[in-house]
């Protein structure tokens, strides 16, 4: 088991960079897994507010890849909505639901985790966003 944990403000130019840290760590192309670290990250900073302090942490094990996201908000709810098709925000968690095997939320007295569950990127693999070859930029 291998594991990437970043401490980070949810600002909005922390988000490409966790992405590329979380490429960097796993190694291939991994766009499903940094889609997560991309919703989970602005949902703090659109919820929680700009300069949250985060734990990001990505954990890869053989055929399985969790992220979190810890904030220090323990009462702040996620709720999935049915954005309408000229909305413009609204499905982060639809997304984080299509896309992951599993998530769900962690509360505790210090604030929660929002975590997922993903199949692991494997190299040579096609994408299921993109209709592209994984190994394509």
């Amino acid at each position: 088991m291998t594991s990437l944990r970043l401490e980070l403000l949810a600002v909005a130019k922390a988000v490409p960079e966790a992405r590329r840290a979380v490429r960097e760590h796993l190694g291939v192309p991994c766009p499903e897994v940094q889609l997560c670290v991309s919703e989970l990250l602005t949902n703090v900073i659109k919820h929680l507010g700009e300069g949250t302090p985060v734990t990001l942490t990505v954990t890869h094990t053989p055929g399985r890849t969790r992220v979190s996201v810890t904030d220090p908000e323990p009462y702040a709810w996620l709720v999935v909505r049915d954005a309408g098709p000229d909305d413009e925000n609204g499905r982060g968690l639809l997304l984080l639901d299509a896309v992951a095997v599993r998530w769900g939320v962690a509360q505790g007295s210090e604030g929660k985790t929002v975590w997922c569950e993903l199949e692991s990127p494997h190299p040579h693999r096609p994408s299921n966003l993109s209709g592209r070859s994984a190994a394509s930029p």
